[in-house]
């Protein structure tokens, strides 16, 4: 079980497999309130920083699951690194259909909708996880502004504009769901430089490194494509945030 080779390559030196920053990740924390012992799950955890961190600033207990052999690895590593193994732990398996045996304090899905079919699947496959009072954390992509045309959709890409709403549309979208939004932290245009330039250099260096492997034509494509795209597409057109999300409170009229 794993992700597709190619993204253990371009993403092999990241600490953080999305367009947020540490200084990000730090900002959520506290605008989450996080207290010592308060229990985290994280399906599609990556190299494993969101929880680490957590552990190491507020004390939290955290489990991760995540597809990629390399990047759960290095999750661990990363605790060791922080001193939090003990806090946190990182599972190798499909998040997609993944519950806790106990309910949890936050329930996040960074970035990786995709596993339940989309938000609101992925919504409900969270809360099943979640007890009384606690928080759903989706990471999610919107429109900064709405594409002219499918294709520079694409050269976001996005298979269609209609793959993403703008951020008023999607933060209205989680109240169709039964969600209040009590928090955002929103990505700027550095958090996607963080992101997508990062891979330029680790792919210069794998690929100096693997001249022949099998996978090096494809590398060199990206490489001299991606630069590209990402300034006159992603940077300018596709924001990212995190938002916090609890179930809506129904009042009886007296």
């Amino acid at each position: 079980m794993d992700i597709p080779r190619i993204f253990n390559i371009t993403e092999s030196a990241h600490r953080i497999h999305n367009p947020f920053t540490p200084e990000k990740f730090a900002t959520l924390g506290a605008a989450l309130r996080l207290e010592p012992e308060a229990r985290v799950l994280d399906l599609g955890s990556g190299s494993g920083e969101m929880l680490c961190t957590w552990a190491r600033d507020y004390g939290i207990r955290g489990t991760g699951i995540d597809m990629s052999q390399l990047f759960s690895e290095q999750a661990k590593l990363r605790a060791q690194e922080f001193g939090v193994a003990d806090r946190v732990e990182f599972i190798h398996s499909d998040a997609a259909g993944y519950v806790s045996d106990e309910g949890v304090d936050v329930a996040a899905c960074v970035g990786a909708t995709w596993i339940a079919g989309g938000v609101a699947g992925t919504i409900e496959l969270l809360a099943q996880s979640l007890r009384s009072g606690g928080i759903i954390l989706i990471g999610e992509p919107y429109w900064r502004q709405l594409p002219p045309t499918e294709e520079v959709a694409k050269g976001c890409l996005a298979n269609s504009i209609s793959d993403f709403l703008v951020l008023p549309e999607l933060v209205a979208s989680f109240g169709h769901l039964g969600y209040d939004v009590v928090e955002m932290v929103l990505s700027n245009q550095d958090g996607w430089d963080r992101y997508e330039a990062a891979k330029w250099l680790t792919m210069r260096r794998w690929l100096e490194a693997n001249p022949d492997d099998e996978l090096a034509e494809e590398v060199r494509s990206k490489l001299t494509s991606e630069p590209e795209r990402h300034t006159a597409y992603t940077r300018e057109y596709l924001g990212w945030g995190v938002f916090a999300l609890m179930p809506r409170l129904c009042f009886k009229k007296s």
